[in-house]
């Protein structure tokens, strides 16, 4: 019985590999799109007007569904497309690709899409449109793929509690052109579809409603570096604390890194803020070379001058 039930479960893991493979016909077919895909992304960047880059991005999306409609697509790395970010889940049951364009230098939008695992290769895709010049709530609203807030994510970090799985999203945002935006987002499939947006982040040492965010946007003033990433060392999402450059916290484009950290740990389902990531001095890969504060962790004036401390961040 047992032969028998190894040659069925072997069976079925061949029949699923292969599957899973693309035809050699459909490879030549991805290679001629992925060859068109990476010309025409190009000029969404570097279209010298809006109406090229509107024109550009068009072609570009209506020739990427064409392509995701090959079978087995999912297994397809489209890598030389170097416009668009592509990352799967860590549990390979999606891929998301988000890209970015210039409308004028005061208004940019996010485009992308996720694509699901099928278990017959067909394509099921969930288009993402970016409202968020209409959400009015950024850091509270629960929205889907239709109400998007929009950003080209560079990380996915997957987590589990109590059954359900949770997929939070690391991502830039151009933003304007006076500041420059990270975000910090939860993506859940609810009924198969994806939800953006949750109360995990836990703001305050209570874990009153009131205290928690559905997600955590990071702004700053334009080119700052400042950093939102996961370190798999510590288990968080370490980010720059900020500090206006001219005393006026509540103008997000006067804030600039001043050389100490905060973070996000996972704790029973939540993200909860750490203010004192750091026991010590932070680790040298996020020593600043030069930041505004002194030796002694004071605030510099004159390095704020000028508005322009030139910090730099590895």
């Amino acid at each position: 019985m047992k032969i028998w039930a190894f040659l069925l479960l072997l069976f079925f893991v061949n029949s699923t590999l292969y599957a899973q493979q693309i035809t050699s016909s459909d490879k030549i077919f991805l290679l001629k799109k992925e060859d068109s895909l990476k010309t025409i992304g190009l000029k969404i960047v570097q279209g010298r007007n809006a109406a090229d880059r509107f024109f550009a991005d068009s072609v570009f999306t209506r020739i990427f569904v064409r392509a995701l409609k090959t079978r087995n697509s999912f297994n397809y790395a489209f890598d030389s497309i170097v416009n668009i970010s592509k990352l799967f889940a860590p549990d390979s049951s999606y891929k998301i690709f988000t890209w970015q364009m210039l409308i004028n230098e005061n208004t940019i939008r996010q485009h992308g899409a996720i694509q699901m695992k099928t278990a017959d290769g067909s394509l099921k895709v969930f288009p993402l449109i970016d409202k968020s010049d209409i959400i009015s709530n950024q850091t509270d609203s629960i929205t889907d793929n239709n109400a998007w807030m929009g950003a080209v994510y560079y990380k996915i970090i997957q987590k589990e509690y109590k059954g359900k799985i949770f997929y939070t999203l690391l991502g830039f945002d151009e933003n304007n052109i006076k500041s420059d935006k990270k975000i910090m987002d939860v993506l859940q499939f609810v009924n198969g579809k994806p939800v953006f947006g949750n109360k995990l982040f836990v703001m305050e040492s209570s874990e009153k409603s009131q205290n928690q965010m559905a997600r955590y946007i990071l702004e700053y003033k334009k080119e700052a570096a400042a950093r939102l990433t996961f370190d798999e060392d510590l288990g968080a999402v370490v980010f720059d604390e900020l500090t206006s450059e001219s005393n006026t916290p509540n103008k997000k484009w006067t804030l600039i890194p001043d050389g100490e950290y905060n973070g996000f740990v996972w704790k029973d389902g939540k993200w909860v803020l750490t203010t004192n990531l750091f026991s010590g001095a932070p680790p040298k890969k996020y020593t600043a070379e030069k930041t505004i504060r002194d030796a002694k962790g004071t605030i510099d004036d004159s390095k704020m001058k000028g508005g322009d401390p030139q910090i730099k961040i590895p």
